[in-house]
């Protein structure tokens, strides 16, 4: 007989042990993973007596809390499919119901729409009904590794989000390598900040009431003062995240003249338990990378994308400074002429788009599920992932030399006065970035002594010509950065096209 798949367990077993945490900058509610299961149960149940069935889809529009984790494991309960819509990036007023084939919307925006239920009402609806037995849990399900469990947005620049239907095997698998990787167990608690709309962020649920650790839900506004009290073994975050950690750690440093060590600073910041630090999403730097495990918290890159799920991983025992780790079990890279990654998979996340223009699945995946990612890369002889930038980003002279942007912009980034670095070539002829400010005001002589460190690591064709400092840091509120943090190229051209083509702004080479 095989045996049940991770998934399954999740939704078919209730868990012996474990806690689940969610950590606002008001306090923190706790409750045990068993009785997270059976409030499910029970959601289910009536979620059930409202008309939501197998193969019906719930949209849930909403921050991360309690509820968003109750709806989405009722649904899971009942083979029934979620769509995490983004706040900000979605209104419930769009109508997102028939848009999206919903049976039911739930939000916690004031929307007053027509069919929304009020995310206030989940909690009432999976707590017992007194002396009334209530609807009965839903009987066990299988989910087959083709059916979909939800739909996943991307964090594109530009455009409405793509919807993606992300197979229960993509899940099962990335569970299942993550697992045999991290060995995650009961006394570890897994912090989580991310918007839960983004499916890996729900991946840490599943694992604790699969395996019995604990786990944490935060929000990115409250992060850093929720560590301090929940004192997590690991810590989820994007780069971004961990640049502005590494900036608070060393100002703690600094203020306190000598008496602090950065291992000491790095540990009030995140509590005393951390084993590990977890980072992808989006490139991460490599000194900042350094600068956590140097400081006692050893920090791990990956990769992967919407399309593909986790798709290499460094990890203890098997990570290289500069590589996004070894490629896990049931995938494989395949690289063309040009250095250009695709990734197949032994579970493809799935095989289209469900909801995009014409043509845009054909554009990047192959009718086995092939997902042409447009990022360049190679594997050394070690099987190690290296990732040098994207396709897209690559900017092509009028002398016709190709410069890779990515390790340009790393090293402008190493100053602490910059956050983010953008490179733009507006006439063909040279190159001008971009950057945001790490803190305002501005630090202009921290950019330019920058700017000739950088100019003085890289080629001729690769220096840069101008520095435009853009009028506040690139945030998720000003539309200049993604949901994960990574910069909207196109966003920021278009904010800052008439510097970028004056050829008197900004700081300049010397």
């Amino acid at each position: 007989m095989t045996a049940p798949s991770v998934l399954d367990r999740v939704v078919n077993t209730a868990p012996a042990g474990g806690r689940i945490s969610f950590a606002r900058l008001d306090g923190t509610e706790t409750l045990g993973l068993p009785e997270l299961y059976e409030r499910a149960g029970r959601l289910a149940g009536r979620l059930r007596e409202r008309g939501v069935g197998p193969g019906d889809r719930i949209g849930i529009l909403a921050a991360n809390s309690l509820e968003w984790v109750l709806l989405d494991l009722a649904a899971l309960r009942l083979k029934a499919q979620t769509a995490g819509f983004e706040p900000g990036k979605f209104d419930p007023a769009d109508d997102l119901t028939g848009r999206y084939g919903l049976t039911l919307l739930f939000t916690d925006r004031a929307a007053g729409v027509p069919g929304a239920v009020p995310m206030s009402e989940v909690r009432a609806l999976s707590e017992p009904d007194g002396e009334a037995a209530g609807p009965p849990a839903p009987a066990p399900v299988t989910w087959g590794p083709r059916e979909v469990t939800t739909i996943k947005f991307t964090s594109g620049s530009t455009g409405t989000p793509k919807g993606l239907g992300a197979t229960a095997g993509s899940i099962d698998s990335s569970l299942a390598a993550v697992q045999q990787m991290f060995g995650h167990a009961p006394g570890d608690d897994l912090f989580v900040f991310l918007p839960l709309s983004l499916l890996q962020q729900r991946y840490w649920v599943y694992s604790a009431l699969a395996h019995g650790h604990d786990v944490t839900i935060s929000t990115y506004e409250a992060a850093f003062a929720a560590m301090r009290r929940v004192r997590p073994t690991v810590v989820m975050g994007v780069p971004a995240f961990y640049e502005t950690a590494r900036r608070q750690v060393e100002s703690r440093v600094r203020r306190s003249g000598g008496t602090l060590t950065p291992q000491e600073a790095a540990r009030r910041l995140f509590g005393d338990r951390v084993r590990y630090l977890w980072t992808g999403s989006a490139p991460a730097d490599a000194a900042m990378l350094r600068f956590f495990t140097d400081a006692g918290l050893p920090i791990y890159e990956g990769y992967g994308l919407n399309e593909t799920c986790i798709v290499a991983k460094n990890h203890p025992g098997a990570s290289r400074e500069g590589s996004v780790g070894r490629v896990l079990p049931g995938k494989e890279v395949l690289l063309d002429a040009d250095g250009v990654v695709s990734v197949r998979s032994e579970h493809p996340v799935g095989y289209g788009y469900a909801f995009a223009e014409p043509g845009a699945s054909e554009r990047v995946f192959g009718p086995d599920g092939t997902v042409r990612t447009g990022d360049l890369g190679h594997i050394d002889e070690d099987g190690f992932l290296f990732i040098r930038g994207r396709a897209d980003d690559v900017i092509v002279l009028d002398n016709g030399k190709k410069v890779v942007v990515r390790p340009i912009e790393e090293h402008m980034r190493a100053s602490p006065a910059v956050a983010e670095c953008v490179l733009f070539c507006p006439t063909q002829t040279d190159l001008v970035a971009v950057v945001s400010p790490a803190a305002l005001p501005a630090d202009p002589d921290a950019v330019r002594a920058q700017l000739a460190l950088t100019n003085a690591a890289f080629g001729r064709d690769e220096r840069i010509s101008r520095v435009v400092i853009a009028d506040e840091p690139f945030s998720i509120d000003n539309d200049l950065l993604t949901s994960q943090y990574k910069p909207k190229r196109p966003r920021i051209l278009a904010a800052y096209r008439t510097s970028l083509h004056d050829p008197k702004a900004g700081i300049h080479a010397p």
